[in-house]
């Protein structure tokens, strides 16, 4: 298990979900449908077929024996053959008219759309959920003012929550690129070789009129209404394009969002959610870094970039098919339906527990303070097992009222510097007052000068 590539779509972003979608298993048992959907459509069409036969093919559609597949594949060296071949092992009596007449691409094709249409659901129901959370958060947040930038300088005032409608507005627009793709997909159907149902001539001894109904049966049998009018072995890979293109903008509107969260953190105005148990830095334990912000920007690179592939692919297919789409297209339509499937879920975890900071520094230093603090009473330890404090100082929360006081009650004493007259001030102990300003740092540094300089004005 652990000698292995394993892709971390799967293993780390991926809902189990999604990744069900693209399985073996659906793969597998939708060829089964198809299988079921194309025998009873030639029989209702007049072909030599008993109900008999469909019972034994409906009885097996889900059991699939996987491990016949897979020692007939080592054989024949045919994905779909060796499918055909253990099916009818299953079904001895309806073994003679699997597959009947079609080729590869009924199975292969038509199962790609369907799984396509499947997972563009739930991308949807992923993308509707989000939009439902960041719509609860512009509300709540509608009047709460901020300050706006534009080119990242203060611009005029808005509302935390105008800002989230932006994030919406263009998730808005995504759903609306999803909806027409999916509401456009067809079937391949049942065309052959080349497009033009040859075999099917010869099943049906050239009767064209009858010929014409198998398409839109087997649609309708797979809950499709329509399949597309021409082909050529395969659907048009276009409509991989289409689909991925709606991955791409999703994960476009996804990044600017991770983008506008990584700033607002680093301006201390709010804060994706941070666990009790998280660790921000192995080295720096006061950091809250925006850690899946970043992780949402880096698979949205992935989803738009991997948008290439099937656009490539479909301005280099030669006449009526060619294969050289087949091992990218079974990289790039998967991985990019399982990124986006994390980057939503993401998404979602994000908005779902926002932390709107306000503020600035001084806001955020409820959240800061402590680690900080925490961060600068530590010790370091040796290989020895000797233990040293990493300042050699005693700090202070200024923010705690109880510690306040402790470090103002510390007073120095007067020593004599020997050999002399002189008297000096003498710290016990160094000590350091750790305070968040509320009045910004050039104030701070503008009274800490003027402080300074008031000390070293001879009065006398």
């Amino acid at each position: 298990m652990y000698d292995r590539y394993v892709s971390p779509l799967s293993e780390r972003y991926a809902s189990k979900e999604m990744q069900y979608i693209f399985s073996p298993d659906m793969k597998f048992k939708t060829w089964r449908k198809l299988w079921i959907a194309l025998a009873e459509t030639e029989k209702e069409l007049g072909l030599n077929i008993t109900d008999e036969q469909i019972a034994e093919l409906k009885e097996h559609a889900e059991d699939i024996n996987y491990d016949v597949a897979k020692a007939r594949e080592k054989v024949v060296r045919h994905d779909v053959m060796s499918h055909v071949y253990a099916y009818g092992q299953q079904c001895p009596k309806a073994k003679g008219i699997i597959h009947l007449g079609a080729t590869s691409c009924y199975v292969g094709d038509n199962t790609d759309i369907i799984i396509m249409a499947e997972a563009l659901k739930l991308v949807k129901k992923k993308l509707v959920n989000v939009l439902d959370e960041l719509s609860k958060f512009a509300d709540q947040y509608k009047d709460l003012p901020t300050l706006a930038f534009t080119h990242f300088q203060p611009a005029q005032p808005t509302t935390v929550g105008k800002r989230a409608t932006l994030w919406m507005q263009e998730f808005s627009m995504d759903l609306a690129d999803l909806d027409y793709v999916l509401g456009s997909l067809k079937l391949l159907g049942s065309k052959g070789t080349t497009g033009t149902q040859a075999s099917f001539l010869e099943l049906f001894e050239g009767d064209q009129e009858t010929i014409d109904k198998i398409d839109p049966m087997i649609a309708k049998k797979m809950g499709f209404e329509a399949c597309y009018p021409v082909s050529g072995q395969t659907y048009s890979r276009k409509v991989d394009t289409r689909v991925v293109n709606v991955l791409a903008g999703i994960a476009a509107s996804a990044h600017k969002f991770s983008n506008d969260i990584r700033l607002l953190q680093h301006l201390k105005e709010v804060e994706e959610p941070f666990e009790k148990t998280q660790i921000g830095s192995s080295a720096m334990a006061y950091k809250r870094n925006p850690m899946r912000s970043e992780r949402i920007a880096s698979l949205s690179r992935y989803v738009m970039i991997d948008a290439l592939n099937p656009a490539i692919t479909s301005a280099t297919q030669w006449f009526e098919r060619t294969l050289d789409d087949s091992a990218n297209k079974r990289l790039s339509v998967p991985e990019g339906f399982l990124a986006i499937d994390g980057i939503l879920d993401l998404y979602l975890n994000v908005v779902d527990g926002l932390v709107v900071i306000g503020g600035g520094v001084a806001g955020a230093s409820k959240y800061i303070l402590p680690a900080l603090i925490t961060e600068l009473r530590a010790q370091l330890t040796t290989f020895s097992g000797n233990k040293f404090p990493c300042v050699s100082m005693q700090v202070y929360n200024g923010e705690d009222e109880s510690e306040r006081a402790r470090f103002l009650s510390l007073s120095d004493s007067q020593v004599v510097i020997p050999g002399t007259h002189l008297t000096t001030t003498y710290h016990q102990l160094k000590q350091t007052l750790v305070l968040c300003s509320k009045e910004g740092a050039s104030r701070s540094i503008m009274r800490g000068a003027y402080a300074y300089a008031l000390q070293k004005i001879d009065l006398t």
